[in-house]
């Protein structure tokens, strides 16, 4: 039997009573590791963040914090090759992938280690100026942000085991607040390992940095009002979080990122070969392949003018056809494995769903798997699909395919494809491709209330953009509707989650104190 992987709980390492669930590489199918969260002392865990680590956290200054997570950079960067070997087995990804998720944790975390130090030597943090509330100014009003005295609780997904830890992590324990993160299952192996090794090197108070791998059960039983909780996953999932009694009732603040139908759309007014149409098309293949596919910022839906349908379709499908797909050890392969045998059915029942309502426009099963077998591994090549009438095919607005899998659309004129865009019902991002500036302006401000971020690319930025579904910390992360409401990063923005807002009224010395 394979390793059983510790948890980190209380401020010590714990393993758990059962037998644990196998944790499998997804393109040989090997057992590489085993996690359990059965027997832990879930209350005293939480206990021991809030009692323990909470105050030792908050005793720092915003500065002091943004020193130790630049000391965990530092330990993150020294393990680098070991996460990367990790997430090749337990993800299935490509180095260029792994980077993706690997390097951009340690990007964002390093982010707000900076955001720490430009915040200097205070533990709370001003919001707004003074408002005098009577005719001669004796008497004020100051609001300000403290650190909320809680938890945070991270129920993770399984597509980014290191960035979706640290995106959220970063922002928590500058803000003086201990994490406890439940990894997905299936790819819980980075996640534990990268807080084991920020744990050994003793840099955090005891208890600030937790992780619980294996079962969630028992968890959100565990809150009280003024810790939080952030949750990546599906809407189905979501859904029960909010019906918890300790976030219905007990209005524990909670944090959503769920399913998301972004969309891609180029301007009128291009060419087939116009540097905008080419960009167009090379984010679209880029954002199918990338990871597999498996990416909540993914390109699903693709928009283009009714003219251009044809010559959009030949110009994707032959850069997915120069993507090879296979075992992401193979230097040759640009694109590996679904993450788990599960994500394949269910990306397989998925796209079933959509050729129901699509033409297949690039089939992802004549890519021949290299260095895979195809009876035991995850793999799915990319699949292009077409739907010539978006205004009556509801399932391609309606349906997120987790994987390498996106539909093109045609478009009548500009009113027409912003209100297909908008049928997504709210998503984390929809990137806007082409070379009129006032154009590109004017669709971003109209695509900005149901859209966490709008990316826009133009032929000046081609080689500068940061992509459509690249997360940057400085940008905000999250979306409306169907995107779960939630916001993340966004700088500065992200600390809002941790703290606690009031207003204090009182003589203009006293509020000077606070300054």
């Amino acid at each position: 039997m394979s390793e059983l992987l510790l948890n980190h709980l209380a401020g010590r390492a714990q393993a758990g009573t059962g037998s644990g669930t196998a944790l499998l590489d997804p393109v040989l199918g090997t057992e590489l590791a085993r996690v359990d969260a059965t027997g832990l002392d879930l209350a005293a865990g939480f206990a021991f963040a809030r009692e323990k680590a909470g105050p030792a956290l908050r005793a720092l200054t915003y500065a002091q914090r943004g020193a130790l997570l630049a000391a965990i950079v530092q330990v993150l960067q020294a393990n680098r090759d070991r996460y990367y070997e990790i997430s090749t087995a337990n993800s299935g990804t490509v180095k260029n992938d792994t980077a993706v998720d690997v390097d951009g944790g340690i990007y964002t975390l390093a982010t707000y280690a900076k955001l720490g130090e430009s915040l200097g030597e205070r533990r709370h943090l001003l919001d707004g100026e003074a408002v005098r509330l009577g005719k001669d100014g004796a008497f004020q009003s100051q609001h300000l942000l403290v650190p909320t005295r809680g938890v945070a609780l991270f129920i993770n997904a399984f597509n980014f085991p290191s960035w979706g830890l640290w995106e959220k992590a970063g922002p928590a324990l500058l803000s003086g607040v201990p994490v406890i993160v439940k990894p997905a299952t299936a790819t819980a192996w980075l996640t534990q390992r990268m807080v084991q090794d920020v744990v050994e090197a003793g840099i955090l108070p005891a208890g600030a940095l937790s992780v619980v791998c294996g079962s969630s059960a028992g968890l959100l039983d565990q809150l009280q009002p003024f810790d939080v909780v952030s949750f990546t996953g599906s809407a189905d999932t979501a859904a029960i979080i909010r019906s918890h009694p300790a976030i219905a009732r007990g209005s524990v603040r909670v944090n959503i990122e769920a399913d998301s139908i972004n969309s891609a759309l180029l301007l009128p007014g291009e060419t087939p070969g116009s540097e905008a149409f080419e960009l167009l098309a090379k984010e679209a293949a880029r954002e199918m392949t990338q990871k597999a596919g498996q990416k909540c910022t993914a390109i699903r839906r693709i928009f283009v003018p009714e003219a251009l349908y044809g010559a959009a379709a030949e110009a994707i499908a032959a850069r997915l056809a120069k993507t090879t797909v296979g075992n992401p050890r193979n230097e040759g392969v640009r694109m590996g494995s679904l993450v788990s045998r599960a994500q394949l059915f269910a990306v397989r029942e998925g796209l079933a769903t959509l050729k129901q309502h699509a033409q297949v426009l690039h089939e992802g099963a004549a890519h021949a798997l290299v260095d895979a077998d195809a009876a035991v591994a995850c793999c799915l090549g990319p699949t292009l699909l077409g739907a010539r009438d978006p205004d009556h095919t509801p399932a391609v607005h309606d349906t997120e395919v987790f994987g390498p899998v996106a539909t093109l659309m045609p478009y009548r004129d500009a009113a027409h494809a912003l209100a297909l865009v908008r049928r997504g019902q709210g998503s984390l991002v929809c990137s806007i491709y082409g070379s009129d500036a006032a154009a590109l302006g004017a669709a971003a401000l109209e695509l900005a209330d149901s859209h966490g971020r709008v990316h826009v690319v133009s032929p000046e930025v081609a080689a500068t953009h940061t992509g459509h579904g690249n997360v940057m910390p400085q940008s905000l992360h999250g979306g409306p509707g169907r995107a779960g409401g939630g916001e993340e990063l966004g700088g500065a923005r992200a600390l809002n989650f941790y703290h606690r807002r009031a207003a204090v009224q009182a003589a203009t010395a006293v509020l000077s104190t606070l300054a």
